[in-house]
């Protein structure tokens, strides 16, 4: 794929985001895990980086909008990078609400793994297409926001963090396919490294580890694949090397309880919990526990 340079205008920051080769990070970044507000289920993480410039990765469903809102508002009311993982209403609600209704809010460039058509065709064994469908037209009718469909190998570099993508849409996937394409990235400073899972399950997440970006699944912080229950699998978690999980999860998912008792449901959360133990994690982020900062 040709390498294309281009420039985009960060609102509220002089920075230049770049998708670029082989670039390497100079800059400093926080990192906030959002909470669980309505302890479901949601994925929302924001970034601020030395200059002051905003990255939301995805921004929860539709019940935390307001607290996204809030979030992002205080932090100045400028998203300069919003990048989504894929279109599951618990990835994408919170952003398809403010882009409808902006209140003020500016959004400097949206970024994601756009599905393809081929995808979107309702078909026997693949869960119905409406979401994908109705995040497609969301983006589509932005008439003043930049939109960049990544691919795995993309490097944005935004104040010197660095965004690498690993894994993006994957139409081969049949099983579990809108999971299985999240888009996995490796968001990496001058100190410190996240890599973001999505909600990849046992295919994708296969393969990624067999993929040339496997070097790069080492890192600091792991952000466990589909709320840490029926994602990738324990072969993956124990073949590459990470100190500290972020959990985005939720009370009834973290202990596999939806009212029968501790690990009587359908989620496989606690046997994730035990591998995690069995690596030797000791540091761990809940969304259920309140707002998670990293420094």
């Amino acid at each position: 794929m040709a390498i294309n340079f281009f420039r985009s205008v960060l609102v509220g920051a002089a920075a230049v985001a770049a998708l670029a080769c082989g670039a390497r990070p100079s800059g400093h970044f926080t990192l906030w895990q959002l909470p669980s507000v309505v302890d479901d289920h949601g994925n929302s993480y924001v970034i601020r980086t030395a200059n002051d410039s905003i990255i939301v990765i995805d921004g929860g469903k539709v019940a935390e909008t307001a607290y996204l809102r809030g979030f992002v508002g205080a932090l100045g009311n400028r998203i300069s990078a919003w990048i989504f993982t894929h279109p599951h209403f618990d990835h994408v609600g919170a952003a398809r609400e403010i882009l409808a209704d902006r209140q003020g809010m500016c959004i400097g460039h949206i970024y994601h793994s756009r599905f393809t058509d081929s995808m979107l065709v309702p078909r026997q064994g693949v869960e119905k297409p409406r979401q994908a469908t109705l995040w497609n037209a969301t983006v589509d009718s932005l008439p003043d926001i930049p939109v960049t469909d990544l691919h795995a190998g993309d490097e944005l570099v935004i104040d010197g963090v660095l965004f690498k993508i690993l894994s993006e849409k994957n139409p081969e996937i049949s099983r579990n396919l809108y999971n299985n394409s999240s888009m996995a990235m490796r968001v990496e400073d001058d100190s410190k490294s996240v890599v973001f899972l999505g909600d990849l399950g046992v295919e994708g997440g296969d393969k990624l580890l067999a993929s040339e970006y496997r070097p790069y699944l080492d890192c600091d912080y792991l952000q466990m694949a589909h709320h840490g229950q029926n994602g990738c699998t324990e072969e993956f978690y124990k073949s590459i090397k990470f100190r500290a999980c972020l959990w985005p999860t939720a009370t009834w998912v973290w202990n596999n309880d939806v009212g029968g008792g501790f690990n009587t449901g359908p989620y496989t959360t606690v046997q994730t919990r035990r591998w995690m133990d069995e690596i030797g994690i000791k540091e761990h982020y809940n969304s259920i526990d309140g707002l998670h900062r990293i420094d």
